[in-house]
């Protein structure tokens, strides 16, 4: 365990390396810090530290800088994330309002978030497999042809066109449309199939082979929705970052393109936790140069997806998190709200 004092050296250095982008000596430290200590004492500090693997040199120079093992201490002892400022917090709900459906909500969110961190913007779409029906709408478009529309919770929208096996009247679709709302609105994805498999029973012979063929519509629809999808911006930013990346941003880039990487890289939908990978830690070696800040949103007490952002190591952990938890807590409030 590193005393206080030596946690307080490695903050200070990790917070003008982030602001400076330069090495940081024992000099500077003591005359932009209170440490309340003598540049040797500070020294010996640095020199301890440099043993552990907190920091190191990158070149002759006399300055340090943190390592990944380094950040990691940094985050884990962080005593709290940037707080937004009101005006930041207005303009943030502000912006996500305006969205006219979940495609918009998601894209005004990557949009947003690489805005406020200058960093790869990356958001999850609700999944399915995560979220409850809110209603499910049937119209006769045809005699024998028929919409089937599914919102879920989320405000999630998906339509499917049903052939029936025989033309299927407005009162018939209606009954219909009653019986399966009150088995299957509010209800978890996961539990539909269990919920419908007897509903065919309780209509005439003649109407069940169209009522089968609704419902596997219906069923089919979670199978083909199950896929994970992702939305991602702010891929210039990393432009901006060019020496932050040892040998060349060409891999980061490679590993964005990837969405199987990013879905791993975000972690599990169903935990709503702040996550923080820095460097190493992320199994990919495209990503190794990187850190990635991510946290679930949801409509309710559970997260149905994650959104986060991917930046160099060198990155102001404080206020990215305080940035993504921010714009998650608000996404979750819009999709309650819709």
């Amino acid at each position: 365990m590193l005393s206080e004092r030596r946690l307080q050296v490695l903050r200070a250095i990790v917070q003008d390396y982030v602001g400076t982008e330069e090495p940081v000596g024992s000099k500077a430290l003591t005359e932009r810090h209170n440490l309340g200590v003598s540049p040797a004492t500070v020294r010996n500090d640095m020199a301890a530290l440099e043993d552990e693997g907190y920091i190191a040199q990158p070149h002759t120079s006399a300055g340090r800088i943190p390592t990944d093992k380094g950040y990691r201490l940094f985050v884990d002892k962080l005593a709290g994330v940037k707080p937004m400022t009101g005006p930041e917090r207005r303009a943030i709900q502000n912006f996500l309002e305006g969205a006219v459906d979940l495609d918009d909500v998601v894209a005004r969110t990557v949009r947003l978030l690489a805005q406020l961190t200058r960093q790869v913007a990356v958001v999850q779409y609700p999944s399915l497999t995560r979220s409850t029906v809110r209603h499910v709408e049937l119209l006769s478009l045809a005699p024998a042809r028929v919409m089937l529309v599914l919102i879920t919770d989320t405000g999630r929208v998906e339509q499917r066109m049903v052939d029936c096996p025989a033309p299927f009247g407005e009162a018939s679709l209606a009954d219909l449309r009653a019986r399966l709302n009150s088995r299957v609105a509010g209800r978890r994805f996961t539990d539909v199939p269990r919920l419908v498999e007897d509903l065919p029973e309780g209509f005439d012979v003649e109407d069940r082979g169209t009522v089968t063929t609704v419902l596997s519509t219906l069923l089919e629809t979670l199978v083909e929705e199950n896929e994970e999808r992702l939305m991602i911006g702010g891929t210039a930013n990393l432009t901006r970052f060019g020496h932050d990346f040892p040998l060349t941003i060409r891999p980061v880039l490679e590993a964005l393109e990837e969405q199987v990487v990013l879905l791993k890289l975000l972690g599990e939908a169903g935990d709503s936790g702040m996550t923080v990978r820095i460097g190493h830690e992320n199994a990919y070696e495209g990503l190794n140069s990187t850190s990635v800040v991510s946290v679930g949103y949801g409509s309710g007490g559970e997260a149905v997806a994650k959104l986060g952002v991917v930046g160099p190591t060198r990155m102001d952990y404080p206020g990215t998190m305080g940035a993504v938890r921010a714009v998650a807590r608000y996404v979750g409030q819009i999709l309650a709200e819709s």
